[in-house]
Protein backbone atom coordinates (compact mmCIF):
# COMPACT_ATOMS: atom_id res chain seq x y z
CA UNK A 1 0.00 0.00 0.00
CA UNK A 2 3.07 2.17 -0.10
CA UNK A 3 2.34 5.52 -2.11
CA UNK A 4 5.08 7.16 -4.48
CA UNK A 5 3.17 10.21 -6.02
CA UNK A 6 0.46 12.37 -4.52
CA UNK A 7 -2.25 15.04 -6.08
CA UNK A 8 -4.04 17.81 -4.63
CA UNK A 9 -7.52 17.40 -3.89
CA UNK A 10 -8.21 20.35 -5.73
CA UNK A 11 -6.47 18.44 -9.31
CA UNK A 12 -9.06 15.08 -8.78
CA UNK A 13 -12.13 17.72 -8.53
CA UNK A 14 -10.97 20.36 -10.69
CA UNK A 15 -11.35 22.79 -7.66
CA UNK A 16 -10.85 26.71 -9.19
CA UNK A 17 -11.84 30.26 -8.05
CA UNK A 18 -14.61 31.75 -10.27
CA UNK A 19 -14.78 35.02 -8.70
CA UNK A 20 -13.99 36.78 -5.18
CA UNK A 21 -15.20 34.51 -2.43
CA UNK A 22 -16.26 32.11 -5.33
CA UNK A 23 -14.91 28.45 -6.22
CA UNK A 24 -15.96 25.86 -7.98
CA UNK A 25 -15.40 22.17 -8.30
CA UNK A 26 -16.83 18.41 -10.26
CA UNK A 27 -17.45 15.80 -8.58
CA UNK A 28 -17.96 12.76 -11.69
CA UNK A 29 -20.28 9.35 -11.28
CA UNK A 30 -17.25 7.49 -9.90
CA UNK A 31 -17.12 9.11 -6.77
CA UNK A 32 -20.54 8.58 -6.11
CA UNK A 33 -21.98 6.77 -3.06
CA UNK A 34 -25.06 4.67 -2.17
CA UNK A 35 -27.04 7.54 -3.53
CA UNK A 36 -25.41 10.48 -4.45
CA UNK A 37 -21.69 12.13 -4.45
CA UNK A 38 -20.10 10.77 -1.40
CA UNK A 39 -20.99 12.81 1.58
CA UNK A 40 -16.69 12.94 2.46
CA UNK A 41 -15.69 14.40 -0.82
CA UNK A 42 -18.57 17.29 -0.66
CA UNK A 43 -16.73 17.74 3.22
CA UNK A 44 -13.54 17.57 1.72
CA UNK A 45 -14.30 20.12 -0.97
CA UNK A 46 -15.73 22.52 1.58
CA UNK A 47 -12.88 21.99 3.99
CA UNK A 48 -10.35 23.17 0.85
CA UNK A 49 -12.70 26.25 0.09
CA UNK A 50 -12.28 27.69 3.73
CA UNK A 51 -8.52 26.92 3.57
CA UNK A 52 -8.32 29.20 0.29
CA UNK A 53 -10.59 31.73 1.52
CA UNK A 54 -8.83 32.23 4.81
CA UNK A 55 -6.82 35.65 5.24
CA UNK A 56 -3.98 33.98 6.16
CA UNK A 57 -2.50 30.43 5.51
CA UNK A 58 -3.52 28.41 9.22
CA UNK A 59 -4.22 24.58 9.84
CA UNK A 60 -7.34 23.40 9.91
CA UNK A 61 -8.98 22.63 13.58
CA UNK A 62 -12.74 21.61 13.44
CA UNK A 63 -15.35 21.32 10.91
CA UNK A 64 -19.19 21.23 11.55
CA UNK A 65 -21.42 20.38 8.46
CA UNK A 66 -24.65 20.33 7.68
CA UNK A 67 -26.19 18.60 4.46
CA UNK A 68 -28.97 20.90 3.59
CA UNK A 69 -30.18 19.22 0.20
CA UNK A 70 -29.95 15.89 -1.66
CA UNK A 71 -27.05 16.33 -3.88
CA UNK A 72 -25.85 14.99 -7.53
CA UNK A 73 -23.15 14.50 -9.82
CA UNK A 74 -21.56 17.32 -11.95
CA UNK A 75 -21.16 20.92 -10.99
CA UNK A 76 -20.84 22.28 -7.53
CA UNK A 77 -20.60 26.42 -7.04
CA UNK A 78 -18.77 27.32 -3.61
CA UNK A 79 -19.17 30.65 -1.63
CA UNK A 80 -17.22 31.53 1.19
CA UNK A 81 -17.03 34.01 4.17
CA UNK A 82 -14.15 34.58 6.57
CA UNK A 83 -14.47 35.88 9.65
CA UNK A 84 -11.22 36.77 11.87
CA UNK A 85 -11.30 36.49 15.89
CA UNK A 86 -8.28 38.03 16.94
CA UNK A 87 -4.48 36.88 15.99
CA UNK A 88 -4.25 33.62 14.78
CA UNK A 89 -7.39 31.98 14.66
CA UNK A 90 -10.67 32.51 11.99
CA UNK A 91 -13.97 30.88 11.23
CA UNK A 92 -14.89 30.58 7.89
CA UNK A 93 -18.53 29.62 6.82
CA UNK A 94 -18.47 27.87 2.91
CA UNK A 95 -21.69 27.31 0.98
CA UNK A 96 -22.09 24.58 -1.51
CA UNK A 97 -24.78 25.04 -4.02
CA UNK A 98 -26.04 22.81 -7.40
CA UNK A 99 -28.75 24.04 -9.60
CA UNK A 100 -31.39 22.60 -7.31
CA UNK A 101 -30.07 25.19 -4.12
CA UNK A 102 -28.58 24.87 -1.48
CA UNK A 103 -26.76 21.46 -0.90
CA UNK A 104 -24.03 21.90 2.32
CA UNK A 105 -22.90 24.80 4.44
CA UNK A 106 -20.35 24.29 6.76
CA UNK A 107 -18.41 26.58 9.58
CA UNK A 108 -14.72 25.46 9.49
CA UNK A 109 -12.37 26.71 12.35
CA UNK A 110 -8.60 27.53 11.80
CA UNK A 111 -5.80 28.14 13.53
CA UNK A 112 -1.99 29.01 14.52
CA UNK A 113 -0.27 26.48 16.31
CA UNK A 114 1.18 28.43 19.18
CA UNK A 115 3.80 27.35 22.32
CA UNK A 116 1.67 26.08 25.31
CA UNK A 117 2.62 24.67 28.58
CA UNK A 118 0.03 22.08 28.80
CA UNK A 119 2.13 18.88 27.29
CA UNK A 120 0.67 16.61 24.54
CA UNK A 121 -1.93 14.43 25.23
CA UNK A 122 -4.62 11.76 24.59
CA UNK A 123 -7.17 9.27 25.63
CA UNK A 124 -7.53 7.51 22.18
CA UNK A 125 -4.31 5.79 21.61
CA UNK A 126 -3.99 3.68 18.19
CA UNK A 127 -5.63 -0.10 18.60
CA UNK A 128 -3.10 -2.66 18.64
CA UNK A 129 -3.51 -4.21 15.07
CA UNK A 130 -1.53 -5.87 11.85
CA UNK A 131 0.79 -3.89 9.24
CA UNK A 132 -1.57 -2.74 6.91
CA UNK A 133 0.81 -4.90 4.07
CA UNK A 134 -0.01 -8.13 6.79
CA UNK A 135 -4.08 -7.42 6.01
CA UNK A 136 -6.10 -8.93 2.86
CA UNK A 137 -8.17 -6.04 0.79
CA UNK A 138 -11.52 -5.60 0.75
CA UNK A 139 -13.37 -3.73 -1.49
CA UNK A 140 -16.75 -2.52 -1.34
CA UNK A 141 -18.93 -3.65 -4.35
CA UNK A 142 -18.89 -1.11 -7.37
CA UNK A 143 -21.81 -1.62 -8.75
CA UNK A 144 -23.69 -0.70 -5.34
CA UNK A 145 -20.86 1.64 -4.49
CA UNK A 146 -18.47 3.28 -7.33
CA UNK A 147 -16.77 5.19 -4.89
CA UNK A 148 -15.12 1.87 -3.27
CA UNK A 149 -12.94 2.04 -5.97
CA UNK A 150 -11.28 4.71 -5.20
CA UNK A 151 -10.68 3.24 -1.55
CA UNK A 152 -7.98 0.49 -0.56
CA UNK A 153 -9.47 -0.93 2.57
CA UNK A 154 -8.01 -3.49 4.29
CA UNK A 155 -9.74 -4.64 7.18
CA UNK A 156 -7.29 -4.76 10.80
CA UNK A 157 -10.21 -5.00 13.86
CA UNK A 158 -13.99 -5.77 14.24
CA UNK A 159 -16.75 -7.89 11.99
CA UNK A 160 -16.77 -6.79 8.11
CA UNK A 161 -20.40 -5.03 6.91
CA UNK A 162 -23.46 -6.79 6.69
CA UNK A 163 -22.14 -10.36 8.22
CA UNK A 164 -25.37 -9.61 10.82
CA UNK A 165 -22.73 -9.54 13.50
CA UNK A 166 -23.35 -8.50 17.33
CA UNK A 167 -20.53 -5.52 17.11
CA UNK A 168 -21.36 -2.18 15.47
CA UNK A 169 -17.80 -1.26 14.70
CA UNK A 170 -14.73 -1.63 12.12
CA UNK A 171 -11.88 -0.72 11.95
CA UNK A 172 -9.05 -0.90 8.48
CA UNK A 173 -6.38 0.90 7.26
CA UNK A 174 -7.48 2.80 3.85
CA UNK A 175 -5.41 4.55 1.47
CA UNK A 176 -7.17 6.75 -0.86
CA UNK A 177 -7.00 5.83 -4.77
CA UNK A 178 -5.17 8.25 -6.53
CA UNK A 179 -2.88 8.88 -3.96
CA UNK A 180 -3.87 12.02 -2.48
CA UNK A 181 -1.54 14.16 0.16
CA UNK A 182 -2.72 13.82 3.64
CA UNK A 183 -4.64 17.06 4.81
CA UNK A 184 -7.35 18.27 6.56
CA UNK A 185 -9.13 17.86 3.00
CA UNK A 186 -8.36 14.38 2.53
CA UNK A 187 -8.90 13.42 5.87
CA UNK A 188 -12.95 14.22 5.63
CA UNK A 189 -12.83 11.87 2.68
CA UNK A 190 -11.37 9.09 4.82
CA UNK A 191 -13.59 9.92 8.00
CA UNK A 192 -16.05 8.67 5.59
CA UNK A 193 -15.14 5.94 3.59
CA UNK A 194 -16.20 3.14 5.98
CA UNK A 195 -19.92 2.01 5.39
CA UNK A 196 -22.02 2.99 8.46
CA UNK A 197 -21.26 1.68 11.73
CA UNK A 198 -24.35 -0.48 12.01
CA UNK A 199 -23.68 -2.38 8.84
CA UNK A 200 -21.73 -5.30 10.74
CA UNK A 201 -24.85 -6.06 12.37
CA UNK A 202 -26.97 -6.04 8.92
CA UNK A 203 -27.43 -8.71 6.84
CA UNK A 204 -28.28 -6.77 3.55
CA UNK A 205 -27.68 -2.69 2.93
CA UNK A 206 -30.19 0.29 3.85
CA UNK A 207 -30.17 3.60 3.05
CA UNK A 208 -28.30 5.78 6.21
CA UNK A 209 -27.54 8.67 4.93
CA UNK A 210 -25.40 11.78 6.89
CA UNK A 211 -27.57 14.72 8.43
CA UNK A 212 -24.46 16.61 10.48
CA UNK A 213 -20.97 16.04 10.04
CA UNK A 214 -18.10 17.37 12.30
CA UNK A 215 -14.07 16.63 12.73
CA UNK A 216 -11.56 17.51 15.38
CA UNK A 217 -8.08 17.99 13.89
CA UNK A 218 -5.08 16.77 16.33
CA UNK A 219 -2.42 17.88 14.55
CA UNK A 220 -1.06 21.04 12.40
CA UNK A 221 0.53 18.54 9.83
CA UNK A 222 3.96 20.02 10.56
CA UNK A 223 5.04 16.50 10.60
CA UNK A 224 3.68 15.09 7.67
CA UNK A 225 1.19 12.19 8.09
CA UNK A 226 1.07 9.46 5.21
CA UNK A 227 -1.31 6.79 3.94
CA UNK A 228 -2.55 4.26 4.56
CA UNK A 229 -4.25 5.45 7.62
CA UNK A 230 -5.90 3.29 10.73
CA UNK A 231 -9.80 4.02 10.49
CA UNK A 232 -11.98 2.96 13.55
CA UNK A 233 -15.45 3.85 13.35
CA UNK A 234 -18.07 2.39 15.82
CA UNK A 235 -21.82 3.22 16.21
CA UNK A 236 -22.41 5.00 19.74
CA UNK A 237 -26.19 4.31 19.37
CA UNK A 238 -29.01 3.93 17.03
CA UNK A 239 -32.56 4.74 17.37
CA UNK A 240 -35.67 6.25 16.37
CA UNK A 241 -34.68 6.47 12.99
CA UNK A 242 -31.26 8.08 13.64
CA UNK A 243 -27.91 6.82 13.85
CA UNK A 244 -24.58 8.44 15.29
CA UNK A 245 -21.24 7.08 14.99
CA UNK A 246 -17.79 8.28 15.83
CA UNK A 247 -14.54 7.80 14.02
CA UNK A 248 -10.89 8.13 15.37
CA UNK A 249 -8.12 7.79 12.49
CA UNK A 250 -4.21 7.41 13.56
CA UNK A 251 -1.12 7.44 11.05
CA UNK A 252 0.95 4.40 10.98
CA UNK A 253 3.69 5.35 13.66
CA UNK A 254 0.04 5.84 15.91
CA UNK A 255 -0.86 9.20 15.83
CA UNK A 256 -4.09 10.32 16.16
CA UNK A 257 -4.84 13.00 13.62
CA UNK A 258 -8.57 13.14 13.36
CA UNK A 259 -11.95 12.36 15.17
CA UNK A 260 -15.15 12.45 13.45
CA UNK A 261 -18.84 12.76 14.31
CA UNK A 262 -21.77 11.39 11.85
CA UNK A 263 -25.26 11.44 12.41
CA UNK A 264 -27.36 9.93 10.29
CA UNK A 265 -31.19 9.42 9.44
CA UNK A 266 -31.71 5.49 9.50
CA UNK A 267 -33.99 5.27 6.33
CA UNK A 268 -34.61 1.13 6.21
Amino acid sequence: MKQLTYRPLAEEFALGATGPGAWQARVDRTWRGWTGPHGGVIAALLVDVARRAADEELPVRAVDLRFLGRPVDGAFAFSATARPLGRGTAIVDVVARQESGEVAAASITLGRTAPSSVPDRTERPAPEVAAADACAAFRLPPEIVPVGAHFDIRPAAGPLPLTGAVQAWMCAWIALNPPMITDAATLAILADALPPGIFPTLSAPIAVPTVAFSMHLHTDFTAPAGQPVLVRAANTGTGGGWSVDDVDIWDAAGRLLVSARQTRRVLG
